[in-house]
C-alpha cells in the first residue's frame, strides 16, 4: 500500500505555484478528462493561447478572475509509489493565516522562487513560517528557469542566497531544484534543457523523501480520549471502553498507562476495534481501550505511557498565530481546544510579536489579524502538553472565541 505525503506550496505572487501543481497533476495522469476540458474552455475564454494548468488548482471564481490564489486549495493525487495531499497556499502577506493552516500538517514545504526575481521578502517569510511550524522538509523550487535561459549561475546564486538566510533557521532538510513548471522541466520528468543539474525531478524527490510522521509509533504513547463507550447491553453489562485515535507510540495489552490529568496508574486490559480485539495498536489507529481498574476517565483525558508522561499544567507559554479581525489582547478570555479537551483560558501576558520574515521579536500590545506572537496562557483546568518541537499534535491547540464558537487562532506550545 502506498504511503502518504502531505506537502504545502508557498511563494510570492506569480511565482507559479498553481501552475506547478497543475503540471504535477497533469503529467502524473491525475486529471480527469472533464476537468481538462473545463480548463481548456476557461483558458480559451480568458484569451490564453495555451492550456492554463494553474486553473486546476485555482478553484475559486475570484482566484480565476484575478489570477491569484486566495484560499488554501487542497488537491489529491497518487503514483504507484505514494499518495499525496497538496495544499496550495496563498502568497500574500495578508493570508499568513492560510499558509499556517496549510503547512501545519505538512510533511514538506515547497517554496517557489521566480528565477528572475530571486529570494525576496515573501520567500524569507514562507521559509521562516515553515521553520516555525517544524515542517520536516523544505524544497526550494527555483521556477521559470526558461525565462532566464536555463542559466546555471542564476540558479546557483539564488540557492546560495537562500542557504545563507536559511542558516539562521532551524530547517532539518533543505533541497533545491531548478525547474520550469509551464514547460514541465524537472517537475515530473527530468529536463534535457537543464542538463547541468544531476538531481531528481520534483516528483522523484517527493516519492523518495522520508515521512517523519511514520516515526510516530516509536515515540511514547499518547491516547486522547474521544468518547466513553458504555453500551449497557445485557450481553456485556460491565463493558467500559475509551475510544479515540492513538496519536503517537504503541499500546499493548498489559502496558502500564497513566490517566491524565488525574495521574492515576493502571494497565491496558484490552484493545478493541469495531469487529475484533487486538494485541496492540500503533499511532494513527482508531481503537477502544479498556483498562484493568475502574478509573474516572472521560472525554478530553489522555492515556499516556507510564514511563514518559507529558507535562500537566494550567499555565504555559505558546506561540499563537492570530486569525481574527478583532485583535488579541492581554486579559482576554478564550477557549483552548487541545486534542479532544476544550477548556476556558485567559491570556495572562503578551510577550512580543514576531517579525515573520526574520523570526525576530518586536514589542507589541496586541496581536492583529495574521500576527504571530508569544503569549502566556492560564487555563481553568490542566492540560497534558508536549512541546511543539517534540510533537506537532500534542504540542498544538486552537483558540476559540467564547461567544461565537469561531476558531480565532492556532497555537504551538513552547
Amino acid at each position: 500500500m502506498a504511503d502518504l505525503l502531505r506537502f504545502a506550496t508557498a511563494g510570492s505572487v506569480d511565482d507559479g505555484k498553481s501552475t506547478l501543481i497543475g503540471r504535477l497533476l497533469y503529467d502524473s495522469k491525475s486529471v480527469f478528462s472533464d476537468q481538462l476540458e473545463s480548463v481548456e474552455r476557461t483558458s480559451a475564454d480568458r484569451g490564453d493561447d495555451y492550456t492554463n494548468l494553474a486553473l486546476l488548482t485555482d478553484g475559486l471564481r475570484a482566484e480565476r478572475e484575478q489570477g491569484i490564489t486566495i484560499d488554501v486549495a487542497y488537491r489529491y493525487f497518487s503514483t504507484p509509489v505514494r499518495s499525496f495531499i497538496v495544499a496550495d497556499t496563498p502568497g500574500h502577506v495578508q493570508y499568513t493565516r492560510n499558509m499556517v493552516t496549510g503547512a501545519s500538517t505538512a510533511d514538506l514545504a515547497l517554496v517557489l522562487v521566480d528565477a528572475r526575481k530571486g529570494v525576496i521578502e515573501q520567500t524569507r517569510r514562507h521559509a521562516s513560517l515553515s521553520a516555525l511550524l517544524r515542517v520536516p522538509h523544505l524544497v526550494l523550487a527555483v521556477n521559470k528557469m526558461d525565462l532566464v535561459g536555463y542559466d546555471r549561475k542564476v540558479y546557483d546564486d539564488i540557492v546560495a542566497d537562500f542557504r545563507f538566510f536559511a542558516a539562521g533557521l532551524d530547517l532539518p532538510d533543505l533541497t533545491a531544484i531548478p525547474m520550469a513548471a509551464l514547460q514541465g522541466d524537472n517537475v515530473v520528468h527530468r529536463s534535457t534543457a537543464i542538463d547541468w543539474y544531476y538531481g531528481p525531478a520534483l516528483l522523484e524527490h517527493l516519492e523518495q523523501v522520508h515521512v517523519f510522521r511514520e516515526d510516530a509509533q516509536h515515540r511514547s504513547a499518547r491516547f486522547p480520549v474521544q468518547y466513553v463507550i458504555r453500551p449497557m447491553s445485557t450481553e456485556r453489562p460491565d463493558y467500559r471502553g475509551y475510544a479515540g485515535t492513538l496519536v503517537t507510540g504503541t499500546l499493548r495489552v498489559g502496558d502500564e498507562v497513566v490517566a491524565l490529568p488525574s495521574g492515576r496508574r493502571t494497565t491496558v486490559a484490552a484493545i478493541d476495534t469495531f469487529d475484533r480485539s487486538l494485541d496492540s495498536a500503533v499511532a494513527g489507529q482508531a481503537v477502544t481501550v479498556r483498562l484493568t481498574d475502574e478509573l474516572d476517565v472521560s472525554r478530553g483525558d489522555m492515556l499516556v505511557s507510564g514511563h514518559d508522561a507529558p507535562q500537566v499544567t494550567s499555565s504555559f507559554e505558546a506561540t499563537v498565530c492570530w486569525m481574527a479581525d478583532a485583535p488579541l489582547c492581554p486579559g482576554q478570555r478564550v477557549l483552548i481546544k487541545h486534542t479532544t479537551r476544550t477548556v476556558k483560558a485567559q491570556v495572562q501576558q503578551l510577550h512580543d510579536r514576531l517579525d515573520v520574515t526574520q523570526l525576530v521579536p518586536e514589542t507589541s500590545e496586541m496581536l492583529r489579524l495574521n500576527d504571530i506572537g508569544r503569549v502566556l496562557l492560564r487555563t481553568a483546568q490542566p492540560l497534558a502538553l508536549d512541546p511543539y518541537v517534540v510533537d506537532r499534535t500534542t504540542g498544538a491547540f486552537i483558540v476559540i472565541d467564547e461567544a461565537t464558537g469561531n476558531t480565532v487562532g492556532a497555537g504551538m506550545v513552547s
